[in-house]
């Protein structure tokens, strides 16, 4: 079953700090992620899901136990290692994180230049059909400041996903957005993810969107634990 899996997560201790400053954040994490499976992570503020987000994205180094993604291992890792492996993976921030000086076409062609891959003219024509496909190819040449929250979001998922990442880290996607938009973005960023059959771990507190996950784990005091009973209680 190991080759299913795009993320193997075994006995992660993460601290932040030193000496008499340094404080635990993540305590004993263990988790197996399916290739193609979309997993939510949720849990109390500051409980350690963005860190272990971060963690298993490679933007920073895990410093104990084993952090496997698509076969990479991140615990330990070098900064060229940690950049290697990031090629595999598409983020999704709650701030869209868009450049305001670039078009939303420039902008989505941004997810295919850090590759040193695609021919100008290939990133554009990609960059144009993701951009149709997340319902925004009449809004191309517009700059951020001219679209709303959730067209912002949809062209932070369209840059995400047009190098087909085999990972998708979304940190609170929604958390800016309206129930609608918010629908709209993960239903989104769901559709597109099962055609491309890439695997999501997605952070969020938004109990309305929690129907579109194969899977819930929940995050409290940097420990994973069952999800409390039922879900539509959930705060």
């Amino acid at each position: 079953m190991g080759q299913d899996l795009s993320i193997i997560v075994h006995q992660v201790d993460h601290f932040f700090g030193t000496g008499r400053l340094r404080k635990q954040a993540l305590f004993d994490i263990n988790l197996e992620i399916s290739t193609g499976e979309i997993v939510i992570m949720t849990g109390p503020s500051g409980s350690g899901k963005t860190t272990l987000l971060t963690l298993i994205g490679g933007l920073r180094s895990a410093q104990s136990g084993s952090l496997q993604v698509v076969g990479h291992e991140i615990c330990g890792a070098t900064e060229n290692e940690l950049v290697q492996a990031r090629r595999h993976n598409g983020y999704i921030f709650q701030a869209h994180n868009l450049h305001g000086s670039l078009t939303a076409l420039e902008n989505v062609q941004m997810g295919l230049e850090v590759h040193g891959v695609w021919t100008k003219a290939e990133r554009h024509r990609r960059a144009r059909k993701m951009l149709e496909r997340v319902g925004l190819g009449d809004r191309a040449d517009y700059y951020p400041a001219d679209l709303s929250g959730g067209q912002k979001q949809r062209v932070a998922i369209a840059r995400a996903l047009v190098s087909r990442p085999k990972i998708v880290l979304a940190d609170e996607p929604t958390a800016a957005l309206d129930k609608k938009s918010g629908r709209d973005v993960v239903d989104i960023m769901h559709d597109l993810a099962k055609q491309q059959g890439c695997t999501i771990l997605l952070v969020t507190h938004d109990n309305r969107i929690l129907d579109i996950a194969d899977r819930i784990v929940y995050m409290e005091d940097g420990r994973l634990s069952k999800q409390p009973d039922p879900v539509e209680s959930a705060d």
